[in-house]
């Protein structure tokens, strides 16, 4: 938005200091001629800065160790990502197999597949982190965020109750 102010420096109100919409009672000395010169003052508006995204830039991009410290971005998240995964991959093996999830987790082809999912998640988790890019900046529509950690958190706490029931009834969920 540009503005642009017109003032003459050789008028009477302008002499003298008159306020807009007051004038003198008599001009400063009639031997003066009134020379007419423009002053134009322009002021643009800058764009407003927010100061979260600020901060988020001088934050671009965090080291690993600050990625995943305790109340870094990754670990929550991370963990989240895995609970989701191992919640519908424990249901589905029960329900195709009938074993059940504490049978799933002895077993050294279900803690290969266990090893293989952490690694693979882990870095497909922190490579966009590492290169400046928040969970935040990508989320749209109704899948946030913040959806994400909700989603996270009660698939961690679906898996503590599938291995709780497990573990109490001795058989798995899902009786095929």
């Amino acid at each position: 938005m540009a503005t642009t102010v017109m003032a003459s420096m050789s008028s009477p109100a302008f002499a003298t200091g008159v306020r807009a919409g007051r004038f003198p009672a008599r001009l400063p000395a009639a031997g003066l001629a009134p020379r007419r010169r423009a002053l134009v003052v322009r002021a643009q508006s800058e764009p407003e800065k927010n100061p979260t995204e600020e901060k988020a830039k001088a934050k671009a991009s965090p080291g690993l160790w600050d990625a995943l410290a305790f109340s870094g971005p990754a670990p929550e998240r991370i963990n989240g990502r895995l609970a989701m995964v191992g919640f519908v991959s424990a249901l589905a093996v029960e329900a195709s197999r009938g074993d059940g999830l504490l049978s799933q987790a002895g077993s050294s082809s279900g803690l290969t597949w266990f090893a293989y999912t952490v690694v693979a998640l882990s870095v497909a988790s922190l490579v966009p982190l590492l290169q400046g890019e928040s969970a935040e900046g990508r989320s749209g529509g109704f899948m946030t965020a913040d959806a994400e950690l909700w989603n996270g958190r009660f698939a961690m706490l679906g898996l503590v109750a599938l291995a709780v029931t497990e573990y109490l009834t001795g058989a798995p969920f899902i009786n095929v």
